[in-house]
């Protein structure tokens, strides 16, 4: 696999120093290592990537202090590092998430467009991804969430580096639900056996229901939209679970439909009277963050890399931007 020296192969090459040092400063702190020259094995460090999906700039309380939807992230970018100036390769779906698990460019990975329902393919065969990197590694892999990089096949994310994925296949726009609240914008329920040519727009995909999997397996089809964020959270501390008492390094994937459109109605306490359904999603978006974060630091905090980041913002091309927020934090890492 050919590495070019681009803009974004020298940001790959300097994120791989900067985790080289981080897990070298671990080595430094970690009680099981003797500065006598005596080395007792240390543990591998944990690796989690929460990947949000169009979120403007000014919606993190980080960014600006008029926003109060975001007290857990707020918290993570002050304990944590932030990363002011870090760049998506790509401002869409599918192209951003190749290049986040490769750590190569479109034109070199192959994907520079979203791929569809109707796609046959994906993230190219021959491209190594961090998950088939870390697992070859010994790590316990895991992906929850949207995938968006070829649902056929090989393409699947259970033959790309993951043991476990629970998720759905693209974005929640690409198919229809029977969620109430499933309207921002709006689209069409399911159709009911009916042959009646829906009048809502074509983006909204009206025809196929949209399914969740969980590895391979079709579990509900359409999905539940409300109850989503509550089954990512559980699924990951679950994941985290099972990883950290089984004493296996672990590498987690989790890649949030928030704030993709269409919004759904959240479940209290999000959806407080004051606010709109965008900062109620946000909220919930939040909560769900800081339930990872918990969980983390009750179980693995002294070893785990915890990284939030954004692959687009906002959906407006007017409004599109390529700045990205990057926190890390937990134990001697952060």
């Amino acid at each position: 696999m050919k590495f070019g020296l681009d803009a974004m192969g020298i940001l790959f090459i300097k994120a791989l120093v900067l985790v080289t040092c981080l897990v070298g400063l671990f080595s430094c702190h970690h009680p099981g290592i003797s500065l006598g020259g005596k080395e007792s094995r240390s543990p591998k460090p944990n690796f989690i990537i929460i990947l949000a999906d169009d979120i403007g700039w000014g919606d993190l309380g980080a960014n600006w202090n008029k926003r109060k939807d975001t007290p857990n992230l707020d918290r993570m970018a002050t304990e944590g590092m932030r990363f002011i100036d870090f760049h998506s390769a790509a401002s869409t779906c599918s192209p951003s998430r190749a290049s986040l698990l490769t750590g190569r460019l479109g034109l070199r990975n192959g994907v520079t467009h979203n791929f569809a329902v109707t796609s046959v393919g994906g993230l190219p065969l021959n491209e190594t991804t961090l998950a088939e990197v870390l697992k070859e590694a010994g790590y316990l892999t895991a992906v929850i969430g949207k995938w968006h990089l070829g649902h056929n096949g090989l393409h699947h994310p259970s033959f790309r580096g993951f043991d476990y994925y629970f998720g759905i296949p693209y974005s929640h726009d690409m198919g229809c639900t029977d969620t109430p609240g499933y309207n921002l914008p709006p689209c069409p329920p399911c159709p009911q056996h009916s042959t009646t040519t829906s009048s809502h727009p074509r983006e909204c995909y009206s025809e196929v229901a949209l399914p969740l999997f969980e590895n391979l397996t079709i579990i509900q089809q359409p999905v539940n939209l409300t109850t989503l964020a509550t089954k990512y959270a559980e699924k990951a501390i679950q994941f985290i679970n099972y990883a950290s008492r089984r004493g296996h390094p672990f590498f987690l994937y989790l890649a949030l439909a928030h704030m993709h459109v269409p919004l759904v109605r959240t479940e209290p306490p999000y959806n407080l009277s004051y606010q709109d359904p965008y900062g109620a999603n946000l909220r919930q978006m939040d909560a769900l963050v800081g339930q990872i974060k918990a969980e983390v630091d009750s179980t693995a905090r002294e070893n785990t890399l915890l990284w939030f980041t954004v692959n687009c913002t906002l959906s407006s091309p007017k409004q599109a931007t390529q700045i990205r927020v990057l926190c890390s934090c937990c134990g001697p890492l952060k």
